[in-house]
């Protein structure tokens, strides 16, 4: 899995800190996130932020195929 919540701040025109702002969620966690430097994501803060930017949760997280099936 690949977090692309970067991309879709950048569609949207948003920026981590106005996402950090709007959501109660810790800059730190969202540039996290924003650089694929995580291995867990809480429930809450997906939904916060499909809340936030209005989207789904495809528009944050993209599933990638696995090279050792």
């Amino acid at each position: 899995m690949k977090v692309i919540l970067k991309e879709t701040l950048e569609k949207q025109g948003k920026s981590q800190y106005w996402l950090a702002k709007e959501t109660g969620i810790a800059q730190s966690t969202l540039s996290n996130l924003c650089a694929n430097k995580t291995s867990k994501i809480d429930f809450l803060v997906l939904q916060k932020i499909c809340n936030a930017l209005d989207c789904d949760i495809t528009d944050i997280i993209s599933v990638k195929e696995s090279d050792d099936k």
